[in-house]
């Protein structure tokens, strides 16, 4: 467990914050790679990158203050908005900044004249790879992404205590590593987007699949969290992953005889022999 890593001077280098750098990286990297596969400038997915950082990481705060507000008390909401709350490596929901995000990247692609789902679908394979490396900050800074115990059950082999993370578990308590399941589960999904993304025949159709695959991922290991149930036996982000499976589906449905012969020509050009 190593929340905080190394400090340089009044500086202090925590996992999570790291993993969630390398993860931006990353993902900028291979968006502006896949943008510039398709013909377009690759230098906007810098800027697109940049407003994802911001919007992620407003969002994803927002929703937490959200998710953890107690509804039964009227004061309990502004006692979230601390510095020491609002600042903190813990607390950050995915889903909440997955959807501020794409509000920036809309407001930025109008602008711009961009083909919002053409943005979409490059960012994909992108987004689930840096989702998968940022969960592996969650597994190092122990913030509470963990799961439910495992002591006494056929899974007890799998257990890891997290008494020394920034939401420890209790001593000799063993809970499931859910934030390394994702990051597994994540580099699978990211290989079938990275193979399927060549094979796509419109604009969005990966994007719809990518909210599948990660609704599915997020509704399936939301059922080991200690994340609060909303409704019946659901959390605040399963409710969200079923909108995207449901969202995602239908519109593979309703496009399925769509084809836009732009990417469908991008998609079967071979790729130029490098010169010797």
């Amino acid at each position: 467990m190593y929340p905080k890593l190394f400090e340089i001077g009044p500086i202090s280098i925590h996992s999570y914050g790291l993993m969630l750098g390398i993860a931006f990286l990353i993902g900028s990297t291979l968006f502006s790679k896949e943008l510039k596969r398709q013909g377009k400038d690759e230098n906007a997915g810098i800027t697109i990158t940049f407003l994802a950082i911001i919007g992620g990481l407003l969002g994803a705060k927002l929703f937490y203050v959200i998710e953890e507000w107690n509804f039964g008390s009227g004061g309990a909401f502004l006692s979230y908005f601390r510095s020491d709350v609002l600042f903190s490596p813990a607390g950050l929901t995915f889903y909440g900044g997955l959807i501020i995000a794409i509000i920036f990247i809309y407001i930025y692609s109008r602008t711009k004249n961009l083909k919002l789902l053409l943005i979409f679908d490059a960012m994909s394979p992108a987004v689930m790879l840096g989702y998968g490396v940022a969960r592996i900050g969650c597994h190092l800074s122990g913030d509470g992404c963990y799961g439910i115990p495992v002591n006494g059950t056929i899974w007890e082999f799998l257990g890891y205590s997290y008494t020394k993370g920034i939401i420890p578990t209790h001593p000799g308590v063993l809970v499931h590593p859910t934030p390394l399941y994702e990051t597994v589960v994540s580099l699978i999904i990211f290989a079938f987007l990275m193979y399927k993304r060549k094979h796509t025949v419109y604009y969005g159709q990966l994007f719809f699949i990518y909210l599948i695959f990660s609704g599915a991922e997020r509704l399936l290991v939301e059922f080991i969290r200690l994340n609060p149930k909303v409704i019946w036996i659901l959390t605040q982000a399963q409710l969200i992953s079923i909108i995207m499976i449901i969202f995602g589906t239908a519109m593979l449905f309703v496009w399925k005889d769509r084809k836009d012969e732009e990417l469908v020509e991008i998609n079967s050009a071979k790729p130029k022999k490098r010169e010797k």
